[in-house]
C-alpha cells in the first residue's frame, strides 16, 4: 500500500522490462453472463445500481478489460480476479462518464503480500498493493489474496484494489498528494485538506476506526478512507459524517 521511489535491482528491471515488451497475446476477457454473476454476487457498489447504470458499469468494465492487460506472477489468474480488478478501477470514477485511465497498461498479479523488493518469501512481506515509477511506470502490482478478499469479506472496510486504484485517480493531476483535482471541485479543497488532517489527528491519538495506515500522509488517508467509503458507507456516515459528506462530493455518487 506505498508508491514506489527507491530503485530496485538492475535484474528485476531486467525481468519486468521482459515481460511488459514482449509481445503481447490477445486480452480474453470473461464472458459476459460470467462477468454478470460475479458482479451480482460479489460487487456491493454494482448490485446497487439501477438496471441502467448496471449497464454502463459493464461497458465500462469491459473496456478497462480490453485496454489493461492483468498478469499473473506465479498465480494463474481466474475470470473472478480479472473482473474485481476492473470493478476496482471503475468504482471510484463511476459518476465520471468521460473518464478513462491513461496512468496504467498492466497490473501483475502476485500469489500473495510482498516486500519492497517484489520478494514473496523472507521477512518484511506486507505490501498488498503498488503502484510504480521509473521501470514501472503505468503498472499496478497487486496480492491476488488480498485482491479477492476485498470483495468477498464485505464485512470489513478494506479494499486493496480500490484503494491502489484511488491512487492513480488522485496521481492524474501530476501529484500524488492526497487531493484528486482532476475530481475535487476546487471550493471544496480548504475544506477537505482541513477534514482529513483533522481525521488523522484523532487516528494518531486512537480515537478511530479508520485504518492507521491513513495517518501516513494525505495520498494515503484518501486512500484509505475511500476504501472504507465504498465499502462500508453506512458505518462511515454514522461515524465520520462530515468525511463521508466531502467523500460523496469527491467522488460525485451518494451510496
Amino acid at each position: 500500500m506505498q508508491i514506489i521511489f527507491f530503485v530496485i535491482p538492475v535484474l528485476l528491471v531486467a525481468v519486468i522490462i521482459f515481460l511488459y515488451f514482449k509481445k503481447k497475446a490477445p486480452l480474453l476477457q470473461p464472458a459476459l453472463t460470467t462477468e454478470r454473476e460475479i458482479l451480482q454476487k460479489q460487487v456491493l457498489f454494482y448490485q446497487n445500481l439501477s438496471a441502467e447504470e448496471k449497464v454502463r458499469f459493464e461497458d465500462k468494465l469491459q473496456k478497462f478489460l480490453q485496454r489493461v492487460r492483468i498478469t499473473g506472477i506465479h498465480t494463474t489468474v481466474a475470470d473472478t480476479d480479472k473482473i474485481f480488478v476492473a470493478a476496482a478501477a471503475i468504482i471510484p470514477i463511476f459518476a465520471f462518464k468521460d473518464w478513462e485511465y491513461r496512468n496504467i497498461n498492466e497490473v501483475l498479479i502476485y500469489p500473495g503480500s510482498f516486500n519492497e523488493d517484489y520478494q514473496l518469501h523472507g521477512k518484511d512481506r506486507d505490501v498488498s498493493g503498488m503502484i510504480g515509477n521509473g521501470p514501472l511506470q503505468n503498472v499496478m502490482i497487486l496480492s491476488q489474496d488480498d485482491l479477492r478478499n476485498g470483495f468477498l469479506n464485505q464485512a470489513d472496510t478494506a479494499n486493496t484494489a480500490i484503494h491502489e486504484f484511488v491512487h492513480l485517480v488522485d496521481k492524474s493531476d501530476g501529484d500524488v498528494d492526497g487531493v484528486p483535482a482532476s475530481l475535487l471541485n476546487h471550493t471544496y479543497v480548504i475544506p477537505w485538506l482541513r477534514r482529513i488532517h483533522e481525521e488523522m489527528q484523532e487516528i494518531r491519538k486512537g480515537n478511530s476506526d479508520i485504518n492507521s495506515y491513513g495517518a501516513t500522509n494525505d495520498a494515503e488517508f484518501l486512500a484509505v478512507a475511500s476504501e472504507y467509503f465504498f465499502e462500508q458507507p453506512g458505518l462511515l456516515k454514522q461515524k465520520h459524517p462530515a468525511l463521508y459528506a466531502l467523500l460523496e462530493k469527491v467522488f460525485e455518487v451518494r451510496l
